[in-house]
Order: C-alpha cells, then sequence, then structure tokens
C-alpha cells in the first residue's frame, strides 16, 4: 500500500513518449474542447501506482487535451478522510477520488459514486475509441454496482505474495546448515509448520554471523489497521478462515456459538501462529505498517515476508532504494492442509487480491472531463509503462507486452503468478459496514498484539463485539 516512490527522469520520458505516440490525439482534443480550462483534482493515496499517476499520466493528458489534471497524494488514513468528507458534505472539491477494493461496498451503499458505464453511454461523444471495458482483468468486477455497471476504473490490482531471498535459499553453506538443522532441503515453506521453521533458522543465523538479519517480516504495528488487515485479509484466509470469520449466510454470525468462526479454535491458531513470528522479525515489526513491511524486505533485513505486490518492483529492480536487486523470489503463502483445494473449487481463498480503482464522485462538478481522463487511465495503451513502474496489472493485454514480460523475468515470475494464480486470491468481502466493524473490534486486537489480552479472550471479546456491532447496524436480526 502505502510506499515511497521515485520515477527516474529517463523512465518519465519514455513512459511520456509511449503513451502520447499511442494515443488517438484526434479524438482527445475533439472531445475535451468543451472543457478547456477545466481543472480536475483527484485524491489518492501515495502509493507507486498512484504516483505513476500524477507524475507521468495527468501531465500526458493535460498535454494532449488541455485539462489540468491535479493529484493529491497523501497517507491511506488522510485520503479516505478527505474524500469521505467531502462527499458526505457535498462540496465537490475532488473530481476522482481512490476507491480501495474493501471499500467500494460502503461507498455504493451511500450513493457516493457515478455510474461511470451509464455515463459514457448517456454521452457517447466522449467515449475513446480505445476505451473498453472488456479490456480489463477480472478484478474490475469488484468495481461493478448490482446493475453491472463500473463505478471506478481500476487503476491497480496486485496479490499479496511470499518474497524470499533466492541469495540466501541459494547458498549452499546455507543450505548445508539448514539441512543439518531441520533434516529436509531449504526450499520456500509451503506449510505454516516449514515457514516459522525458516525464520528461526534465519533469525539464529543472523544471531550467529551478528548481521543485521532476521527470519521473516511481520506486519504488526500495535496501534494502526495495517494489522488487523494482516490477520484477516492475509493470514487468517492461510488457515482456511474466510471473509474475517464471519458468516454473513448465517444472520452474519461471528461467535462460534452462532455458527460463525471468528473466534474458532482455528483462528485462534492462525492468530497465535503469526503472533509468535514476532520473535524471529526484524524489532520494527511491533511499528510495521505496509510500507515499513516492504522497506524492511528491501533493505535485506529479512529472509522471507509477506509483502504487497505493488512494492515487489522497487525490491526486486531498484538499486536505489532495494539492497537486495536480484535476490528476490516470489512464492504462493504457506497454507493448511485443504486451504488450496478450497480456493481452487471457489469455496476459498489463500491470501489477498489488493487494488483499487478511480472514482468520480456523485458530487463533482466535472463529471464529463474527469470521465475522460478515467477512460484516459483505464486504456490498453497506458499499461505497460504503468506496469513496469509499479507492478500492478489492470488489463489483461498488459501480461503479454515485451516489456511487462521482461519485468516478469526480473521479479522471479511475479507477473505470471498474478495471472495464473490470481484466482487463488480475493478481495475483501462485500461488508458495506466494513470500516464500522474494523473500527469496533481493532481496539480489542490491538490488545492481543500489545499482550494486554490473550489471544483466545481477545477473539472470543471481538466475535461478541462483532455481533453487538452488526446488531446496532441492523444486519442481524
Amino acid at each position: 500500500m502505502n510506499t515511497v516512490f521515485k520515477l527516474a527522469a529517463s523512465a518519465l520520458a519514455l513512459s511520456f513518449a509511449a503513451g502520447m505516440a499511442n494515443a488517438d490525439d484526434a479524438f482527445w482534443k475533439e472531445a475535451a474542447a468543451p472543457y478547456q480550462g477545466v481543472t480536475l483534482r483527484g485524491v489518492t493515496e501515495s502509493s507507486p501506482p498512484s504516483l505513476y499517476i500524477r507524475e507521468v499520466l495527468a501531465p500526458q493528458f493535460e498535454e494532449l487535451t488541455g485539462i489540468r489534471v491535479d493529484i493529491e497524494t497523501t497517507s491511506w488514513d488522510q485520503m479516505f478522510d478527505k474524500a469521505i468528507k467531502d462527499m458526505e458534505a457535498g462540496t465537490g472539491i475532488y473530481d476522482m477520488v481512490y476507491i480501495e477494493q474493501d471499500i467500494i461496498y460502503s461507498y455504493l451503499a451511500r450513493d457516493f459514486l457515478t455510474d461511470t458505464t451509464q455515463l459514457l453511454a448517456d454521452h457517447p461523444e466522449l467515449k475513446a475509441p480505445t476505451y473498453d471495458e472488456g479490456n480489463f482483468t477480472t478484478f474490475a468486477d469488484y468495481f461493478k454496482g448490482s446493475n453491472g455497471h463500473l463505478y471506478g476504473i481500476p487503476m491497480e490490482a496486485f496479490i499479496k505474495i511470499y518474497l524470499y531471498r533466492t541469495d540466501l535459499f541459494g547458498d549452499p553453506d546455507i543450505q548445508a546448515a539448514f539441512k543439518e538443522s531441520t533434516g529436509r532441503d531449504l526450499t520456500p515453506a509451503t506449510t505454516h509448520e516449514e515457514y516459522t521453521e525458516i525464520a528461526k533458522f534465519f533469525y539464529d543465523y543472523g544471531q550467529k554471523n551478528n548481521l543485521q538479519l532476521w527470519g521473516a517480516t511481520v506486519q504488526g504495528h500495535t496501534g494502526h489497521p495495517a494489522s488487523w488487515y494482516e490477520y484477516v485479509e492475509t493470514i487468517a484466509p492461510t488457515f482456511g478462515i474466510y471473509n474475517w470469520g464471519i458468516k454473513a449466510d448465517n444472520n452474519y454470525a461471528a461467535s462460534v456459538a452462532n455458527g460463525g468462526e471468528m473466534n474458532s479454535d482455528t483462528a485462534k491458531e492462525a492468530l497465535q501462529w503469526w503472533l509468535d513470528l514476532r520473535q524471529y522479525a526484524p524489532p520494527e515489526s511491533n511499528q510495521s505498517t505496509w510500507t515499513e513491511v516492504g522497506t524492511t524486505f528491501g533493505a535485506g533485513r529479512a529472509a522471507q515476508g509477506l509483502v504487497y505486490g505493488e512494492n515487489a518492483g522497487w525490491i526486486a529492480s531498484d538499486p536505489e532504494k532495494s539492497l537486495v536487486v536480484g535476490k528476490v523470489g516470489v512464492a504462493l503463502p504457506p497454507l493448511s492442509d485443504g486451504v488450496l483445494a478450497e480456493a481452487e473449487a471457489g469455496e476459498g481463498y489463500i491470501g489477498y487480491y489488493d487494488g483499487g480503482a478511480f472514482g468520480l464522485p456523485s458530487t463533482s462538478k466535472n463529471k464529463e472531463a474527469a470521465a475522460l481522463f478515467l477512460e484516459y487511465i483505464g486504456q490498453n495503451e497506458v499499461q505497460p509503462d504503468w506496469a513496469v513502474a509499479a507492478p500492478r496489472v489492470t488489463n489483461t493485454a498488459t501480461y503479454d507486452d515485451p516489456k511487462v514480460q521482461d519485468m516478469n523475468k526480473e521479479l522471479g515470475g511475479y507477473y505470471d503468478m498474478l495471472k495464473d494464480k490470481g484466482y487463488l486470491f480475493a478481495g475483501a468481502p462485500a461488508y458495506p459496514f466494513h470500516a464500522q466493524l474494523r473500527e469496533a473490534v481493532a481496539p480489542t486486537f490491538y490488545k492481543i498484539l500489545t499482550g494486554d489480552v490473550s489471544v483466545s479472550d481477545g477473539l472470543d471479546q471481538m466475535a461478541e463485539i462483532a455481533e453487538a456491532t452488526l446488531t446496532e447496524l441492523g444486519y442481524r436480526k
């Protein structure tokens, strides 16, 4: 998610030239003619894909159309706060807002967003010949309303993956030491037990050799939603706990007593496993969000980790930011027995398919001009350079581009995994109450992390709080 990101001047120039060369200049100039002098404002998180929009795509679009685009990049929490307050108040400050996949259902329930499919149907003069909803991957389905129309144009999509250090895993001396210590070959973990075993081995190895090296990353901030998300969206599913342990088809039950799984023995096992990893993780783990996990791995401080795919690009290929360029491999996360089979059958998932879209607020005063910009960033033509600069794929054609294929090799096959195994991952459940419930249970979750309450008691309390909150919100009857 949030990551400091800089594009080299040469990359910017190449991206600009490529995008301009592929654009249908005549259409864009004609369609934009009525909106000369308009300035569009957008707010988004300061992430690699968003910064590419601000630094590359927005200037391209302005040069081509004469419509100015100001993209405000800020922190994750400020992004949501600013966008929601604007849409609630109807002030129309923003013409585009970043919609994270997990918040779309709340926005739709509150009629915050414009139906872009319908808007373009109503204004055929705005429909770009190079824009087609059919070009998007199935990730776009997360941004559709009940009518099947798009309410956001996908701009990033990635999976949270298992990264490991190929230089360490491939070192003959380390391999021999691991074999002697564990009795098995050193390969990426496929089970939680193997993952812990590897984490302990490399922690001990770092200590013995006086290295700044630990066994695993942990996104374990004791007061930030990032830790909650790591547990419910990354860790719990690998144990077979899906959709936060809530059974929407059973009166939104959360507790085992009522048919839910939030405080099940399996959920408690999953949370305890994750918390136990902290003893083998770098000391910054207790204050790590999605940002620090990426920088920790990029600094060479962990032998393995569960890292958002949007960070994989700079970690694997940017020597100005990463100390492990050319030393990164990718794998599926460790799983409990039966979880992979459930995911393959469409009955579960193995991790988080993250991403977001740019939506057009219902309160925007410049909907038509904003729709043109959203189409512009949704074209096949602008995707390859974007995918290379900030690993994310929203259009199916992107995978086959030669530049993306080359980058795929640098990333250890990450794009192949996204293309071939992406279906095993899933976005957040379709809960309009997402934010309310998270905030209701988060204080108790943080108490578990700080040791003020046990895993068992804490999850019992969270299940009780969840059901009370859902009853108050009208979901539990």
